[in-house]
């Protein structure tokens, strides 16, 4: 029997840490499924390159500059968003920040900047769009944890506890909104070769053998393009030489 998938042609989704990394990616393997996209940044210009590759794919976009820690920043872009595209059917929570060292030389303020932007993005952005999809009766939301939000680590104490909390965040709102046909994924890969990562030792890694964001992508648009009534809760996407 051939596995039915539903196409994804005409969805919006908005993605935010949407111009580098996973989130690119994800924009451009979504933009090629014929899905409009609502992309979220913190800054303006770290938008150039995506549009560029957008363009040049005659994709549908709508860009919005917001920090996901800022809840008036979100729900102003959010309503900018849907304002140009319409409601959101996919919501893909990928922002995040690292920011490692002893636990002892992590300052309060350190902590507060991690779980604003890692837990508390997730929170906002997903305010944001939840009612319409409640009212619809139907929508994804995809939540990137990490490796990490399964296993702490030295020198990780901050970033994998908010990595942690996506996870438990995700785990309830699966529960609570499954019933309105809504799927709630989290994926927790392990380390991907993006900006975020790139520059640290590498004296005994291989970048070529880790997972690329490419791949987290094209995992994503499978995923999407399950029949509703069906999802991946979780998955853990390793390469070759994750750490």
């Amino acid at each position: 029997m051939s596995l039915k998938v539903q196409s994804l042609k005409g969805k919006k989704a908005l993605i935010t840490g949407g111009s580098r990394g996973i989130g690119r990616a994800t924009a451009i393997a979504l933009a090629k499924e014929g899905v409009e996209l609502g992309l979220i940044a913190r800054s303006e210009n770290s938008f150039e390159a995506i549009r560029h590759e957008l363009n040049e794919r005659d994709a549908t976009f709508v860009t919005a500059p917001a920090d996901v820690a800022n809840e008036a920043d979100i729900q102003q872009a959010v309503k900018k968003i849907e304002k140009e595209l319409g409601d959101i059917d996919i919501l893909i929570n990928n922002a995040a920040i690292a920011m490692r060292g002893k636990f002892i030389d992590l300052s309060t303020g350190d902590w507060k900047k991690v779980l604003d932007t890692n837990v508390l993005g997730i929170v906002y952005t997903t305010k944001a769009v939840l009612p319409a999809m409640i009212h619809k009766d139907r929508g994804d939301i995809i939540n990137i944890s990490s490796m990490s939000g399964l296993k702490g680590t030295e020198g990780s104490s901050a970033y994998s506890a908010s990595k942690f909390a996506v996870i438990g965040l995700s785990e309830a709102l699966m529960q609570e909104v499954r019933r309105h046909n809504i799927r709630v994924s989290t994926l927790t890969p392990s380390l991907v070769e993006t900006d975020l990562v790139r520059g640290k030792s590498t004296s005994e890694r291989q970048p070529d053998k880790f997972t690329q964001a490419e791949d987290v992508a094209e995992f994503i648009v499978s995923q999407l393009k399950l029949e509703q009534r069906t999802f991946i809760k979780t998955a853990a996407q390793w390469g070759t030489n994750p750490f």
